[in-house]
């Protein structure tokens, strides 16, 4: 009977032990801050062109391509809308506005080598987590189609 409560009160010992002593990880604090290596650095969005395979500026006509707008809509809906809608978040960010948002060499190298971008790029990487670590897919699009793509995006 003695050496079964002696067990029993090392089990109750060692289980308080193990469960409530040393410091603790689980803070009441709230949740701890991401490490800086993984906080991208500020980068002005205009400013930046992206990294991928268009290395020079795009410069836009200040006239839209209708002929390039038809292309670049029918483009987009074969290959994008399974991630993308127009005009709301959805899987991935709404294209809509997003030449007011962001550098036209950035889009077409974000369109041509998400991965890369993802890698590299400090405002691609924001985004893969504001939308919860779902990178895009690469479509192995033509710089052609990226860029009646981004004539498209022109209209939005």
């Amino acid at each position: 009977m003695k050496i079964s409560k002696l067990i029993f009160l090392g089990l109750i010992f060692s289980l308080l032990y193990s469960c409530g002593s040393g410091s603790s990880d689980n803070s009441a604090d709230g949740p701890k801050p991401a490490p800086k290596s993984m906080i991208p650095d500020e980068v002005d969005p205009m400013d930046n062109i992206g990294v991928g395979p268009i290395t020079e500026a795009i410069s836009l006509p200040e006239t839209i391509d209708d002929a390039m707008v038809a292309e670049g809509k029918e483009v987009y809906e074969a290959m994008c809308t399974a991630c993308h809608k127009a005009d709301k978040k959805f899987v991935g960010p709404a294209p809509a506005g997003i030449m007011e948002r962001r550098n036209p060499t950035w889009i077409m190298n974000m369109i041509l080598d998400p991965e890369k971008m993802v890698k590299e790029d400090p405002l691609a990487k924001k985004l893969l987590i504001e939308y919860n670590g779902a990178p895009m897919a690469n479509q192995g699009l033509t710089e052609e189609q990226a860029r009646a793509i981004l004539e498209y995006f022109r209209t939005l």
